[in-house]
């Protein structure tokens, strides 16, 4: 039985990602129609009580214009100096269309290195889960002006994919400028069909991919199926669909061409699955107490550990262990192996304390932990 297309409508936590063509007129800069139209967009699946993250590519595209760096290919330092003038416009767009509906905007400026560390990772997806809790929507492109490798081999498609694993959104939508995915390039070849659902990228589905349509995205086919690699095996369904209709979302909900990709299983799980699958790196003793907190859903404190073996950085797999040295699961620890013994069988409250700063009261929380 065929795999059904998700629903937009249905999303609990929805990334959106914003090609340059979509957003900048070559000649004319912003196109300030669009953007606001999408906002509406936003507004309403905001009212649907789903977290909206958009991932947005333009910063380049407009600082190159206020630079009259014309048509032709830019170097690495005119790329990120266009990427400093471009980044600030982009951001206050994006506020002055949504600000009037009442929505608070935050620039997150981020590197694929970013969601590769696993500190930076636990970092990213912290701050992303704080601005979500307030209402926030989260404006996220690549940090161009201080990237070098990202600006000229880079894509936001496969940094959409990775913002929406580290976000556990359960959609992806990447606003482009062809509407699905094809057995073959559809400017190319007459025959091409468009796919309404892929369950699994085979090595044909691979083949089918092709380069870049635009003159402006760097992101071809084969990025977007990248992406889509990414999105579905940290359980998020992704939607390839033609961008520039004013509303896309909305044309989407309502049935416009599209490629879904579908993932075997919903982000909570995958995540899950991920976690268990990791080696490691040291092991946590717990007390009684903390088996019983934990067999109810909580998170790990400092406060039920009784020993802490093994060397581990922040954000690296250990394994948790009962009072008789039974493993009953793994986790992501949120300290170091030397803060770990430190805290240990103390109170969130001491933590401060001991260590000379702030610390997160969980040492595993149970978002990142399998028991």
């Amino acid at each position: 039985m065929a795999a059904l297309a998700p629903d937009i409508r249905t999303a609990k936590r929805l990334v959106v990602k914003i090609g340059s063509a979509l957003l900048v007129d070559r000649k004319t800069g912003l196109k300030q129609s669009w953007l606001a139209a999408l906002a509406l967009d936003v507004v309403a699946a905001k009212a649907r009580g789903t977290d909206v993250v958009l991932v947005s590519s333009g910063s380049i595209a407009l600082g190159r214009k206020v630079l009259n760096l014309g048509d032709g290919v830019l170097t690495l330092e005119q790329s990120q100096a266009a990427a400093a003038v471009g980044q600030i416009r982009l951001a206050r767009a994006y506020e002055e269309v949504l600000a009037p509906h009442g929505i608070t905007t935050a620039q997150v400026l981020v590197t694929l290195e970013d969601t590769e560390n696993r500190r930076r990772y636990l970092n990213s997806r912290a701050t992303m889960e704080t601005l979500l809790g307030f209402g926030v929507v989260p404006i996220v492109n690549e940090n161009d002006t201080v990237a070098t490798d990202e600006i000229r081999f880079g894509d936001n498609d496969r940094l959409a994919a990775q913002i929406a694993v580290t976000a556990g959104a359960d959609q992806l939508v990447l606003l482009s400028d062809v509407d699905g995915f094809y057995t073959a390039n559809p400017k190319e070849d007459a025959s091409a069909t468009r796919f309404d659902v892929v369950e699994v990228i085979t090595p044909e589905i691979e083949a089918m991919a092709g380069d870049p349509i635009s003159g402006m995205s760097k992101g071809g086919m084969k990025t977007k199926l990248l992406a889509a690699k990414t999105a579905v095996a940290g359980g998020c369904a992704m939607a390839i669909m033609e961008g520039s209709v004013l509303q896309p979302l909305l044309a989407l909900a309502n049935g416009a061409a599209r490629t879904w990709f579908v993932p075997a299983a919903d982000p909570q799980v995958a995540r899950k699955r991920w976690i268990n699958a990791m080696k490691p790196k040291g092991e946590l003793l717990l007390d009684a107490g903390a088996v019983t907190a934990l067999s109810a859903g909580k998170s790990l404190l400092p406060a039920g550990v009784t020993k802490v073996t093994g060397s581990f950085g922040r954000g690296e797999p250990v394994a948790i262990l009962s009072p008789e040295g039974v493993v009953l699961g793994k986790g992501l620890v949120r300290y170091t192996s030397a803060e770990a013994r430190k805290i240990a069988g103390h109170r969130s409250g001491e933590i401060a304390a001991i260590l000379g700063y702030e610390g997160r009261a969980a040492l595993v929380h149970r978002d990142d932990m399998v028991v």
